[in-house]
C-alpha cells in the first residue's frame, strides 16, 4: 500500500484540514486521559514548523447530530494549547462562519481546533454537502486519525474527495507501517493471541491469520465458544450459540493449514459476574467448567503453557483482545502476566484493539511494545484485509487545489 506522507508536504501559507482523533475521556470538563491528543502532536508540530495554518478537526463521543454541551471540544483546545505551549483558538462550529473566521485569522505556523464534527448528522452519514462545507476554508487534507479510518464519514472520506486526495500524518503512517508488516512480511515464527468476547467479531481476522501465523492462542470469552464447539463443558460461561458451527469450521481450517489453535487448559471461574465485579473465584482442575460457574480468566496451567509457546525464538506477535475480565479484581492475572511476558520478548510485538491497549495502560506496560494501535476497529479491519475507506480516500488524486 502506498500513501503520500506529510513528511513530503510543503504546506507553507496554506490551510491544512487535519483530521485527528481527539475522542478523549472526560469527567465534566476535565480530560482524564490525553494520550490521543499527545499521539498527534508530532504531526501538528511538523505542519506548524513548516508554516501551515493547521485546522484540527475531530469527533468526541456520540452526540448523534445534536449539540451536546458535555461533548464540546473546548476542553481539548485548552489541553492542546498547554501541550503545544501556545494558545489554540477554538471555533464554536466546524462549518460556516465560525470555521471560516478561525481559518482566516490563523497565521502561518498557527494551530486552531474546530468544534465536534458529530454535532452535525452529516458527519456520520458521509453527507457530500457537509463535506464541502468542512473543506471550504481549507487547501490541503491530512489524516492522522487512524481510529476513524474505517468509517466512511464526511471528514474522513468526503473532505479528501473535495480537496483531491490527501496525505497521511505521522501517527497514521506509524499505524500503517506496523500493521501492514504483520500482513505483508511477518517474520516467523509468528504467534497471534486472540481474546475478547465474540468469535463473530473476528471471523475474517482468524481466516486471514491462518494464512500467515504458526500458532493462535485463543482466550477471553470467545474461547468458551470454541471449547463448547469442541464438546467441552463451559458451565454458565458466555458463548455464541449461533456460532458453534463456525467455530468448528475455523478450527478445522486452522488444522488443515498446519496452524496450532491453542485453547485454555484450565480457567479461573466465578459464581457470579456483575459488570466488572466477580464473586467466589475458583480455579478449575482442567478444561471443564462446572455447571453454574462462569469463566473469567485463563488458569495457571494455561498461562504456564502459553508462556512456553511464546519463547525467545518467536519473532512476531499480534495480540488482539484481553484473555480475561482484566477490569475485575482477581480476574486480571492472565492478561497482566501475558502482557509482562510479551514486554520482555525480543520479538516484534503489536497490540491491536482498544481493550488490549487499555489493559496495557492499566498495567503500566503500554510503552514496552513495538506498537500499540490507537484504532481498535480500524486495526481489526486492516488486519482482516479490508481496504479502509479513510485510506482509500487518500489515493483519490494528487491532493490540494
Amino acid at each position: 500500500m502506498s500513501y503520500r506522507s506529510v513528511r513530503d508536504l510543503d504546506p507553507k501559507g496554506r490551510v491544512v484540514f487535519l483530521r485527528v482523533d481527539f475522542n478523549v475521556p472526560l469527567d465534566g470538563t476535565s480530560i482524564t486521559d490525553d494520550r490521543r491528543i499527545r499521539a498527534s502532536l508530532p504531526t501538528i508540530r511538523l505542519l506548524a514548523e513548516r508554516g501551515a495554518r493547521v485546522l484540527c478537526a475531530s469527533h468526541l463521543g456520540r452526540p448523534k447530530g445534536r449539540r451536546v454541551a458535555e461533548l464540546s471540544l473546548a476542553p481539548v483546545a485548552r489541553r492542546l494549547g498547554e501541550l503545544l505551549g501556545r494558545e489554540v483558538p477554538f471555533a464554536e462550529d466546524c462549518i460556516g462562519a465560525p470555521a471560516a473566521d478561525l481559518a482566516a485569522r490563523l497565521g502561518d505556523g498557527k494551530v486552531g481546533l474546530l468544534e465536534n464534527l458529530r454535532f452535525h448528522e452529516g458527519e456520520t452519514k458521509g453527507d457530500e454537502a457537509f463535506a464541502r462545507a468542512l473543506a471550504a476554508p481549507a487547501d490541503l487534507f491530512v489524516n492522522d486519525a487512524f481510529g476513524a479510518a474505517h468509517r466512511a464519514h464526511a471528514s474522513v472520506v468526503g473532505v479528501p474527495k473535495v480537496l483531491g486526495g490527501g496525505w497521511v500524518g505521522l501517527l497514521m503512517e506509524k499505524e500503517i507501517g506496523a500493521l501492514t508488516r504483520l500482513v505483508d512480511a511477518p517474520e516467523r515464527p509468528y504467534v497471534a493471541i486472540l481474546g475478547g468476547a465474540k468469535v463473530s467479531d473476528k471471523i475474517r481476522l482468524i481466516e486471514r491469520l491462518t494464512e500467515r501465523v504458526d500458532r493462535i492462542l485463543v482466550g477471553g470469552a470467545m474461547a468458551y465458544t470454541f471449547l463448547a464447539a469442541a464438546g467441552h463443558p463451559v458451565g454458565a460461561s458466555r458463548i455464541e450459540e449461533d456460532r458453534l458451527d463456525l467455530a468448528r469450521e475455523l478450527a478445522a481450517r486452522a488444522a488443515e493449514r498446519g496452524v496450532a489453535l491453542e485453547l485454555p487448559l484450565d480457567h479461573v471461574t466465578a459464581a457470579r459476574v456483575e459488570g466488572h465485579a466477580v464473586e467466589d473465584l475458583q480455579t478449575t482442575d482442567g478444561v471443564a467448567i462446572p455447571d453454574g460457574r462462569c469463566g473469567v480468566d485463563i488458569g495457571p496451567r494455561t498461562l504456564e503453557h502459553w508462556r512456553s509457546l511464546l519463547g525467545t525464538d518467536v519473532r512476531t506477535v499480534l495480540w488482539n483482545g484481553p484473555v480475561g475480565l482484566f477490569e475485575a479484581a482477581g480476574a486480571e492475572t492472565g492478561t497482566r502476566a501475558l502482557a509482562e511476558h510479551l514486554a520482555g520478548l525480543p520479538a516484534f510485538v503489536v497490540l491491536g484493539g482498544g481493550d488490549t491497549a487499555a489493559a496495557a495502560r492499566r498495567f503500566g506496560l503500554d510503552d514496552r511494545f513495538d506498537h500499540v494501535s490507537t484504532g481498535g476497529g480500524a486495526a481489526l479491519e486492516l488486519l482482516s484485509g479490508i481496504d479502509l475507506p479513510g485510506l482509500a480516500a487518500l489515493r483519490l488524486g494528487e491532493g490540494g487545489r
